[in-house]
């Protein structure tokens, strides 16, 4: 007759003897994400940890984000790709300046001239990007080029308002560096956002001066690296052909280079990617620190080998980023996830206070 407990007992001991070591594992079980009404964008975020893939992933870079913000030993480097600004981000960013949560912005041209746009009386309209089925989106793009209307995706322009922003570079911003050698574009940007917060109090526009505004009113370095890549460009190569006025494009290397030398602990916001995101980076490669803190907000994938999707981990291993840097990387359009995390990591440390 068998001892049906002996064996249990030996299967129970089997068992414990054969459980894997798990170094990678912690016992940490997925919960459900909750939402209801009157919910803050905090509380959605703090939800979004309870969940995985890439609501974990928001979840992380709000309490980056947060600890970023919230700590003023922490010099903060933004960095601005893509068509954020037309896009309707706009305010999100100069807020952020204007509150002191940016030290250094990194930017594109193109985002600096639609901001100037706004800053003096233009606007960016709703579009949209499917013609119907009556007819081909090559079709609704040649409407659009003879109605003088520039399409961004889903947002219109009308193409008046580059006349608008020539004509503002050229009585407004241009005059105010030309004569004094060659300038840096940081100089040039400064030049720019005095002149957007001018003529946007001088002439009572009803949309905010906007980005560059915000960083000339409170000394926030604005640095545009790739500024020919731009209409901003174009006109200051245009304007360049007849005055006394040329660019430095190595200027600009001294200052940001000085303020990550002297940052007790540094941040990168990193929203899209291309040269904002490189010239953040970058930054460190001649530094003796790197960075502590770093969030992106991307919707390139890593796989390609392009900068623009590369995980913020692989940039640690450039020295780029500390080796115990807090990290994250985010997968999805920047229009929906830079308002969330922003508004999240701001509730989360004002709550702090």
């Amino acid at each position: 007759m068998s001892d049906d407990s002996s064996d249990e007992s030996h299967d129970h001991h089997d068992e414990e003897h054969h459980k894997p070591h798990r170094e990678e594992f912690h016992h940490d079980p997925i919960a459900h994400a909750e939402v209801g009404s009157g919910m803050t964008v905090g509380e959605l975020a703090d939800s979004y940890g309870d969940a995985g893939i890439g609501a974990a992933d928001v979840h992380r870079a709000v309490d980056i984000y947060a600890e970023m913000l919230g700590d003023d030993d922490v010099t903060n480097f933004f960095g601005l790709a893509g068509a954020m600004v037309p896009t309707g981000m706009r305010k999100i960013v100069a807020d952020l300046i204007r509150d002191g949560h940016v030290d250094a912005l990194v930017t594109t041209g193109a985002n600096l001239t639609h901001d100037a746009i706004e800053a003096i009386g233009g606007k960016h309209h709703h579009g949209t990007e499917d013609p119907g089925e009556d007819r081909s989106l090559r079709d609704h793009d040649e409407q659009l080029r003879d109605e003088q209307v520039d399409r961004i995706y889903n947002v219109y322009l009308p193409q008046e308002h580059f006349a608008l922003f020539e004509n503002h570079l050229r009585s407004e911003v241009f005059p105010a560096v030309e004569g004094d050698g060659a300038v840096s574009i940081q100089r040039l940007t400064e030049a720019l956002g005095r002149a957007n917060s001018e003529v946007n109090e001088r002439e009572g526009v009803e949309e905010g001066a906007g980005v560059a505004a915000a960083a000339y009113e409170n000394d926030v370095p604005i640095y545009c690296p790739a500024i020919q890549d731009s209409v901003l460009g174009l006109q200051a190569w245009m304007y360049s052909q007849t005055a006394d006025f040329t660019l430095d494009a190595l200027a600009d290397m001294t200052t940001i280079t000085d303020q990550a030398f002297e940052a007790e602990k540094s941040g990168a916001m990193v929203v899209g990617g291309g040269v904002p995101k490189n010239y953040v980076l970058q930054t460190m490669l001649v530094s003796p620190e790197a960075y502590d803190y770093a969030v992106q907000l991307t919707m390139d994938p890593p796989q390609t080998g392009g900068l623009s999707g590369a995980t913020l981990d692989e940039a640690r291993s450039w020295g780029k980023l500390e080796k115990a840097a807090r990290n994250a990387s985010v997968y999805a359009d920047a229009t929906i996830t830079l308002p969330l995390v922003v508004a999240a990591a701001r509730e989360r440390i004002e709550t702090e206070e």
